[in-house]
């Protein structure tokens, strides 16, 4: 995939997370915040399943040579989903994601700095530091 495909790739993502917690907190208020949660999940499956058995390049045989933490993506998802469910819909969309992204570049830091998922350490910084620094005062000042 080109590098401009994996940009616009990154930029629908983003959208989609941004409308996701409307959505899923909207639907939260008809049939309840757990209930939205796993219906989120549910559709989501049921969208991928196809997908990963007619276009997928892997194989879910490889299964039994995966590690325990390598399950943990369902319940990490779970809690973001979660959290944004039962938080937007309170504070709003914009404060939500200043804190959800705040939160994924500080955590970024520690991926990056001691490679826990293999794919290459990367320094911590004082200029990344001040950066991620800037993303939680700019979360605060959004807050308040």
């Amino acid at each position: 995939m080109s590098h401009s495909a994996l940009l616009l790739l990154l930029l629908l993502g983003g959208a989609a997370t941004a409308l996701q917690p409307s959505v899923n907190g909207s639907l939260a208020q008809k049939v309840g915040v757990l209930e939205s949660a796993f219906l989120s999940f549910a559709v989501g499956a049921a969208v991928l399943l196809p997908l990963a058995l007619t276009r997928g390049q892997g194989s879910l045989t490889h299964l039994g040579k995966t590690s325990w933490w390598e399950w943990l993506g369902g319940p990490l998802g779970a809690v973001y989903v979660l959290a944004l469910i039962v938080a937007v819909p309170r504070l709003g969309t914009t404060v939500g994601f200043s804190m959800i992204i705040a939160a994924q570049l500080a955590t970024g830091l520690f991926l990056d700095a001691t490679d826990f998922c293999g794919f290459g350490a990367h320094a911590v910084t004082l200029p990344r530091l001040v950066g991620v620094a800037l993303v939680f005062f700019g979360a605060w000042l959004v807050r308040h």
